[in-house]
């Protein structure tokens, strides 16, 4: 960058990094050791990306990471200045995003009023490639005035995703039009199961981008897969360093979705040796091992110690895959996925066992992260007992006689700023009496046109979320009840900096004694 022209521009200037992905990559980071300190020195990229983190080298330099929650702890949090929230689309995005892809009016709003009843698919629509893939999957199926011509799950959504993609194969490269499912997975069956086996063998290993070995080791022939355009709208390739041929999919989350299919058809196949993986530990016997293969495997004891795998991530990279292997079990979705399947399995006994496993991890402390993936993986489950549950107590304008579980807080903040639902009075002991438990909800100040907070034992902390919910445009806040908490003179700080925003509308801020 020295040699630029204008030498004065690289000295006046700030170099800004964006990594984008941390949650994907294949970094081993140390924070600690092997430091780079110069530009000139060579090193290897986990080295220089944790150099310049931590500041040793270029110290000036402005970093940007971007990277699902669970993953973002790699970071000690020493080194980190700033955390911001990527919030994708907004419920009014959400609805210009489907009016823009579909031309007809008539036919944008029957779409997105379906869209709107299906509360799973609705609250993650915030994501855009969900947008995508819903608007691609409704486009091509009929919706009539029913409520439920709609799929209401994320899962079948992606399934009829897969079986589009299926005809416009087939349309394109074999001149053959498909309508019928059974028949369409059928066809494409052989390459199916395979792109489905490298997802999860590449899921497994944290993987999302792969090489040409890794596919023929899933007996993918590259240059059939070529010749045949398999996939091409959700299986691409690029070109990596050094032009050696680098693989992924179009998405993680398509990945993630394949990787489930595999995983349920080995179920039904009783492949015990590829469901080893969610059993397996450092503690596990020869012994153990053996009689695994031979034992009579339920569905609930895999979908049990696939959740405690997935809980055991430090980057959640089991989490999406989670919810769409619970999605699979169900009989709508086996029905979809016949051709593809060679029987079904009658679950019912094992969702309703995997719905109290959730339902009693979700009692217990787990992560803020853990909690918001179990809530939907029972949407997943057609189960809404959780979400009814954190409605009636919204709904109540007094305590319902007992406290949410600190998970449960959680996923009612998640909700609301999901939802972006707007409450006249948000009171945290309306849902908890649990001091503990008051930070969880802090978030929702953004939800509110009346918080009190007061006497909740909150730190200096909390004012962060505070400062961030009254510079947000979408704040509504107009009185707020800080008054007997430990706020500190840091804490005081970072509310002024909120208070003095041109998007604040703040009229009433209480904030008296235990500072």
């Amino acid at each position: 960058m020295k040699d630029l022209e204008t030498r004065q521009i690289y000295k006046s200037c700030t170099l800004a990094f964006i990594f984008d992905g941390l949650d994907e990559s294949r970094l081993t980071l140390d924070f600690d050791n092997g430091m780079v300190t110069s530009v000139e020195e060579r090193s290897s990229v986990d080295e220089l990306f944790a150099s310049l983190v931590n500041g040793t080298l270029l110290p000036s330099a402005l970093v940007w990471v971007t990277s699902r929650p669970a993953a973002a702890n790699q970071i000690p949090p020493e080194y980190v200045g700033l955390f911001t929230e990527v919030r994708g689309f907004t419920d009014q995005q959400k609805e210009e995003y489907f009016r823009k892809r579909i031309k007809d009016e008539t036919q944008a709003s029957r779409m997105f009023s379906h869209i709107k009843k299906s509360r799973s698919l609705y609250i993650m629509c915030y994501i855009p490639v969900f947008c995508w893939i819903t608007a691609t999957v409704l486009q091509d199926i009929p919706i009539g005035n029913n409520a439920e011509d709609i799929n209401t799950t994320l899962t079948e959504m992606y399934i009829h995703f897969l079986l589009i993609q299926m005809n416009m194969k087939n349309q394109k490269y074999d001149r053959k039009k498909q309508r019928e499912h059974t028949k369409l997975l059928d066809s494409n069956k052989t390459m199916i199961l395979k792109l489905a086996k490298l997802a999860f063998e590449q899921l497994k290993k944290e993987n999302i981008v792969f090489y040409e070995e890794n596919l023929k080791a899933c007996g993918i022939d590259v240059s059939d897969f070529e010749s045949t355009g398999m996939l091409t709208e959700i299986f691409q390739q690029e070109a990596g360093l050094h032009e050696v041929k680098v693989f992924c999919f179009v998405h993680l989350s398509v990945q993630e979705f394949l990787a489930a299919v595999h995983v349920f058809l080995c179920y039904l196949n009783k492949n015990m040796r590829e469901l080893w993986f969610f059993f397996e530990d450092s503690q596990t016997t020869a012994m153990q091992k053996l009689q695994f293969f031979f034992r009579n495997l339920k569905f609930h004891d895999l979908t049990k110690r696939a959740t405690d795998k997935a809980m055991q991530s430090k980057r959640g990279h089991l989490d999406l895959f989670l919810r769409f292997l619970m999605g699979i079990s169900l009989e709508s979705s086996q029905n979809l996925l016949k051709g593809l399947i060679t029987h079904t399995k009658d679950t019912t006994e094992s969702i309703t066992q995997t719905t109290e496993y959730i339902k009693n991890l979700q009692k217990q402390d787990i992560s803020d992260e853990t909690s918001v993936n179990l809530f939907y993986c029972l949407l997943e489950l057609k189960n809404n007992s959780l979400y009814e549950e954190i409605q009636s107590y919204l709904s109540s304008d007094e305590h319902p006689g007992r406290d949410l579980s600190s998970s449960m807080c959680t996923v009612l903040t998640y909700i609301l700023l999901m939802s972006e639902k707007e409450l006249d009075e948000f009171n945290p002991k309306s849902f908890t009496s649990k001091q503990a438990d008051y930070k969880r909800l802090i978030p929702a100040v953004r939800c509110c046109r009346k918080a009190l907070f007061d006497s909740c034992r909150l730190d200096e902390t909390c004012c962060e979320t505070v400062s961030s919910a009254l510079q947000s445009p979408n704040c509504h806040l107009t009185e707020l009840d800080l008054s007997n908490n430990h706020l500190l003179d840091s804490g005081v700080r970072l509310l002024s900096d909120g208070l003095k925003s041109s998007h604040c509308q703040l009229n009433i801020l209480r904030a008296s004694a235990d500072w």
